[in-house]
């Protein structure tokens, strides 16, 4: 039988296939916005809501993506297709250099050391250390998606794309959430001590949503950078960091559903209120704070290891 979360991932799925047959060429880019920034957040839940690091660089993760794509395809002229995998690989290798030797952190001190990375990765792209990224400018002409002699070109392709890449990580949610990986880090989520008194191998499991995590977003930056055909250094900063880690807290960690909410309220309302320029801003910050407030485990929490009702029966 489908539980709730799992008919509710599917109702949206439904909608979302639909949806660019009733709106225009400007909501269908916000529109394939939020499904890339559904897929960086839910990559970036593995890390934060599953695994419970505080971690908010993960911008980084997705600008490497991005940035792959872009490199190898503007300045070695690979097809798009041939930089994909890459795009996935470069993310996860950098996660494991930069985050092994500091995975020992906890709390505060651990999110200090992710911004610095992301702000270090930002001076790298806009300094063009390796004379690859273009520098503050970025990289432009990013070729499209080829495939049989066809090209991939159109708005309505670039979101089916964004469409397919949400979909296969909600698979890779679920399946992690069934999995010894999945239990093991939210077990260290709850509490760090008595998993590892358990046995769990607390350090290798926050290691592992690490470079997963980064994968998945690597895989997102790729398909940004093509749905843009550019990238410049602006668009994976530290605000972007943050944002991506307020929308897990406001929807809800390790909660699928609370994720898109919050992905929907960060960047989809913002844009349907664009009118307001800057008003809109404050709006939308003290709606977060109110949200803190109201709902401390976000709008839609996670429910997980609740005791079975059988076991309430009689119980008065």
């Amino acid at each position: 039988m489908m539980n709730k979360t799992s008919l509710i991932a599917l109702v949206l799925l439904v909608f979302m296939g639909f949806f660019p047959l009733f709106v225009d060429s400007a909501w269908l880019a916000v529109g394939t916005t939020f499904l890339v920034f559904a897929v960086v957040a839910l990559s970036q839940d593995i890390i934060l809501g599953r695994a419970g690091v505080f971690h908010m660089g993960h911008a980084m993760f997705f600008g490497l993506g991005a940035y792959t794509t872009a490199i190898l395809n503007v300045n070695f002229g690979l097809p798009i297709l041939a930089t994909w995998v890459p795009a996935v690989l470069v993310p996860m290798v950098v996660a494991f250099i930069m985050v092994a030797p500091i995975i020992h952190l906890r709390g505060d001190y651990l999110l200090v050391a992710t911004i610095g990375f992301n702000i270090i990765f930002i001076q790298v792209l806009e300094n063009d250390v390796f004379g690859l990224t273009g520098g503050p400018n970025g990289l432009f002409g990013i070729d499209v998606v080829r495939l049989f002699g066809y090209d991939f070109s159109s708005q309505t392709h670039m979101y089916y794309m964004a469409f397919i890449l949400l979909g296969l990580t909600l698979l890779i949610m679920r399946n992690l959430d069934k999995s010894k990986f999945g239990r093991a880090m939210f077990y260290i989520h709850k509490d760090e001590i008595a998993a590892q008194s358990m046995g769990i191998n607390v350090r290798y499991f926050k290691l592992y949503a690490f470079i997963l995590g980064a994968g998945i977003a690597g895989a997102a930056g790729s398909m940004f950078s093509v749905q843009y055909s550019a990238v410049s250094p602006e668009a994976f900063n530290v605000t972007q960091s943050i944002m991506f880690f307020t929308i897990v807290l406001v929807g809800g960690s390790a909660s699928l559903p609370g994720v898109l909410i919050g992905t929907f309220i960060m960047f989809v309302l913002p844009e349907m209120f664009r009118e307001f320029e800057t008003a809109r801003y404050l709006v939308f910050g003290i709606a977060m704070i109110l949200t803190m407030i109201l709902r401390p485990r976000g709008i839609w929490p996670v429910r997980f290891g609740n005791i079975p009702d059988f076991l309430k029966k009689g119980v008065k």
